[in-house]
């Protein structure tokens, strides 16, 4: 059996040297974009990341062993088409282990090795949550928990809004986490800019990183979530987002899709209805968090 967790070289000489490091998720290109767009994607946020003078650190498992520090061909290979590659969150890493498995690691997943290699700030797109019609379902996210119990700092843009935001901001509350925007005081919605819920605003990056060392003050253990909103330009119409995501509803129903296969159901038919347009501000919404992650951690490490 292989090391339990391989860090590459030059990320751990960073974080020996207090240099700025963030960590980026690999589901985004595994599972999330199409290819071979997906690999542009992940290639250009690392390089956008060592433009901004941080260390990128994409996160994912090969052949078993997770890894801190993708290299080129391992993103390319991950993100090949028909590479056998599976979801993994963080329950499924002993499997995906014992297994020798290739595997795109989700928020929750990413968000322990960073923290286990540590790093201090991770970015990622939109966060998991608590599924419509949970009352009955019990359907929520494995990213929740683990944000109650690591210490990192998540840029995200907000919860997909395939998911009840609010009672995923209830359950956030109920579980500790610190939730946070980012020069805004609606959390923001990943699509569009407002999900309709308050929430409380970090006028800066270095205010973001006040929060997290009083935090870490504290002794307290969970996450710090900074929601970002995706740019106003980038942003899809709201009534034609609310629209689309109410036929895809209507779609997945229909279709008797559920548990695991829902989000990827609901976000592949907003894919389609709105020809394409999804994907180009899943890429904005991902851009704009690496960007401000990148600030978040220089002033971290300063």
């Amino acid at each position: 059996m292989s090391e339990t967790i391989r860090v590459a070289d030059y990320v751990r000489e960073a974080i020996a040297a207090g240099r700025p490091v963030v960590a980026l998720e690999s589901t985004i290109f595994t599972h999330g974009l199409t290819r071979p767009h997906n690999v542009e994607v992940a290639l250009d946020a690392e390089q956008r990341l060592r433009d901004s003078g941080v260390l990128p650190a994409t996160i994912g498992v090969v052949d078993g062993t997770p890894t801190v520090g993708l290299s080129e061909q391992q993103i390319r290979m991950l993100g090949a088409k028909d590479a056998p590659v599976v979801k993994l969150g963080l329950r499924d890493l002993p499997v995906a282990a014992a297994k020798q498995l290739h595997g795109g690691t989700t928020v929750s997943a990413t968000a322990l090795l960073a923290h286990r290699a540590g790093i201090d700030v991770f970015a990622t797109g939109g966060l998991g949550g608590v599924h419509r019609g949970a009352a009955s379902t019990f359907d929520e996210s494995a990213d929740l928990v683990a944000l109650a119990t690591l210490p990192i700092v998540v840029v995200c843009g907000g919860v997909k809004s395939v998911l009840d935001i609010p009672a995923t901001l209830e359950r956030l509350e109920t579980l500790g986490v610190i939730v946070v925007g980012y020069r805004t005081t609606r959390f923001p919605g990943f699509y569009v800019r407002d999900s309709g819920c308050d929430v409380d605003e970090v006028e800066s990056a270095q205010q973001a990183a006040d929060v997290a060392r009083a935090r870490d003050g504290l002794g307290l253990r969970s996450a710090v979530l900074v929601g970002n909103p995706v740019a106003a330009e980038a942003q899809i119409d709201p009534e034609l987002h609310d629209r689309v995501l109410a036929q895809a509803e209507r779609a997945a129903a229909e279709a008797g899709t559920r548990g695991k296969a829902i989000t990827p159901f609901l976000l592949e038919h907003m894919h389609r209805a709105t020809e394409g347009r999804s994907l180009e501000t899943n890429v904005a919404v991902y851009r704009g968090n690496v960007a401000v992650a990148a600030e978040i951690a220089h002033a971290l490490a300063s």
